[in-house]
């Protein structure tokens, strides 16, 4: 159970709090930078200003990281980004880098992606830990249940509005209903995040026919939201838009081992379907990193209830 202290500036944070309706934001580095693994999904992140104001101005919770490029990063978080246009947001990643961005180059920037933001009020700002030093530049992750102090129940507290009591024996268990559900955890992605690191595993090209026309690749759930799936990284597959709609009506399938089916059905029903038949069998691209690839659960569900095998 661990909390992360970012380290961002006052424009990004004072942009931010003064859109309240934004559900979903995104604490991007200007480098693409290695992967950033710190916390799990839905676990709390921080916002701490730099020196001198060197205060905690609010916090979200964890929703995924993804290596996008700027204008990727704009069409799916907007303002959410801390700015108010795409122009600005080159100009300011330019800034950090120290280099102009030419016209022609869209650079990628690490992108951690929070959802549910709070920006607390002037006058409320917390300090940052005792240990954190001065020359930590991006920040700082904590293990909570090692915080006899009670300093991060405090900071949840004011970030929930509701008192908390952290249990350090168990995960980390977020109050509040989840589709009607009382539980106490949520750990799915935002909707805009599944989008963002769907893209990014698979390297922004469709997992069946290799194609990177990135206008018509989207983000397809295995087991859909309306017949209880989640916004999770191992329930999403990239895919062309025509091939996410005959996954969706079943006429195409994936098998327990990454392979293609294909439904006798798409050549009974239209005549047609000889590019999908030639594939049948074939493995389909999957995410690098293992835990991200489509989860067997998923799959066996859209077999059972999805795929039409005759």
């Amino acid at each position: 159970m661990k909390a992360y202290l970012g380290v961002t500036d006052d424009k990004w944070f004072r942009f931010l709090a003064a859109n309240t309706m934004l559900r979903e934001i995104n604490f991007w580095r200007p480098a693409g930078g290695r992967e950033f693994r710190v916390l799990k999904t839905g676990e709390p992140f921080f916002f701490k200003t730099h020196y001198p104001h060197n205060r905690i101005v609010g916090g979200g919770f964890y929703s995924g990281f993804a290596q996008l490029r700027i204008s990727e990063a704009w069409s799916l978080f907007k303002e959410g980004n801390g700015v108010s246009s795409l122009h600005d947001m080159r100009q300011i990643v330019s800034r950090y880098r120290r280099e102009p961005i030419r016209a022609d180059e869209d650079p990628v920037i690490g992108c951690i992606l929070l959802k549910d933001p709070v920006f607390f009020p002037d006058g409320t700002h917390a300090a940052p830990p005792p240990d954190f030093k001065a020359n930590i530049v991006q920040g700082k992750g904590y293990e909570i249940s090692k915080d006899s102090s009670g300093y991060f129940e405090v900071l949840l507290s004011q970030m929930l509005g509701i008192a908390v009591e952290v249990d350090p024996s168990g995960p980390w268990h977020r109050p509040g209903p989840v589709y009607g559900n009382p539980r106490l955890t949520s750990p799915r992605l935002g909707q805009q995040a599944f989008k963002a690191v769907i893209l990014s595993a698979y390297n922004r090209r469709c997992a069946i026919t290799g194609d990177k026309i990135q206008p018509v690749l989207q983000a397809a759930h295995i087991r859909p939201l309306p017949a209880g799936g989640e916004h999770r990284i191992d329930n999403g597959i990239l895919l062309r838009s025509d091939i996410h709609t005959l996954y969706d009506l079943g006429y195409l399938g994936i098998d327990l081992k990454h392979q293609l089916l294909v439904s006798p059905r798409l050549r009974n029903e239209f005549g047609n379907g000889e590019q999908f038949y030639s594939r049948a069998g074939d493995p389909i691209g999957v995410p690098e990193q293992r835990q991200d690839r489509p989860h067997r659960e998923f799959l066996e569900w859209h077999l059972d209830n999805v795929y039409k095998p005759s």
